[in-house]
């Protein structure tokens, strides 16, 4: 390991283990509640939780009816985050999501302006269809997904700690919306595709979600244990090879990078954030299936949520049929 990422002295390493296995309990009783209510859809469910636990915003792409506010509600419960959702719509305006200043009389006759806040100051937001919101209003959520803080009136509000946003979006209807610009794309730590469940899973769907009784998500863990939680994620360790990895790949994923068949293909590719991703997100996986550091299955497992919303493919690439799961597959491929 470099020097960077590796515990200075050994009180340091037990501390970080005794945490680390304090923190997969907890980590495996949140998935085990979350679990009760979201069925078919685990990996959906741990992207989502990693994408809490590396203190990042995430993108929720699927068809209507697979769950995905059922699958923010119930984490808003489970994790004990204060959970708010917004409906984006074409009319809805920046003053509907951040708050506006109203003018008060008081029993003096004195008149002052108060702030009322609106439903982004939340810890856990959802931006249902959010890109049916103009750019107007995608740029006022778009500062405070960066900025963890929203202006309004020239003042400056801090959100609620931890702030995390779950944005969906409908990879069908396209009429009428407003493609997400490539710098608040940039901002959502993961792309978390939501698929069709297997038969199986759709059958328990069917026999447990149209009965008498349906489970109900139960409070597993608080906010204060989350912000713990994404402090032990930054402290665990991360090998040469596995930094090398994601450098690597990232690199790879740029126009001309020369690696891989379909390296014309790419009109445009991540910046380092990706790679900040990458390495926050591999650590959190990590710690959620219980282990003390990062793998390359990691790194390969994550890479295709990190990087699709990241690059596009020119033009010809795209009439040849290359898609960009294509390309990120073949750069996987060659990781380790």
């Amino acid at each position: 390991m470099s020097a960077p990422f590796i515990a200075s002295t050994a009180a340091d390493t037990d501390r970080i283990v005794a945490d680390a296995e304090s923190a997969v309990e907890r980590i495996v009783a949140a998935r085990t509640a979350i679990a009760r209510v979201i069925f078919g859809q685990e990996s959906v469910v741990e992207r989502a939780l990693i994408t809490v636990l590396a203190g990042g915003h995430g993108l929720l792409v699927g068809v209507p009816g697979l769950a995905k506010t059922k699958l923010v509600e119930t984490m808003g419960t489970v994790l004990g985050l204060s959970e708010r959702r917004i409906q984006f719509t074409p009319d809805l305006m920046p003053s509907d999501i951040l708050g506006s200043e109203v003018l008060e009389q008081a029993s003096d006759g004195s008149r002052a302006f108060r702030f009322v806040k609106g439903p982004v100051f939340a810890q856990l937001l959802m931006a249902d269809e959010i890109n049916r919101a103009s750019p107007r209003t995608q740029s006022a959520l778009l500062q405070a997904m960066q900025e963890r803080h929203v202006t309004v009136a020239g003042q400056r509000h801090d959100l609620p700690e931890p702030f995390h946003v779950l944005a969906t979006q409908n990879p069908l209807e396209q009429e009428g919306t407003y493609p997400l610009p490539e710098a608040q794309l940039d901002r959502f730590l993961l792309q978390i595709d939501v698929l069709y469940p297997d038969r199986d899973s759709e059958r328990r769907i069917l026999l447990e979600t149209t009965g008498a009784d349906e489970s109900v998500a139960q409070p597993v863990l608080n906010p204060a244990e989350i912000i713990g939680l994404q402090r032990l994620v930054r402290r665990v360790p991360v090998g040469d090879t596995i930094v090398e990895a994601i450098l690597d790949l990232v690199r790879s994923a740029r126009p001309d990078s020369g690696v891989g068949r379909h390296s014309t293909a790419i009109a445009w590719g991540p910046g380092p954030r990706a790679s900040q991703a990458l390495m926050l997100t591999v650590r959190a996986r990590a710690l959620a299936q219980g282990r003390l550091s990062p793998s390359l299955d990691d790194v390969r497992a994550l890479a295709e949520p990190v990087l699709q919303h990241r690059m596009a493919l020119t033009f010809a690439a795209r009439a040849d049929g290359v898609t960009i799961r294509d390309v990120i597959a073949d750069l996987t491929g060659r990781i380790g």
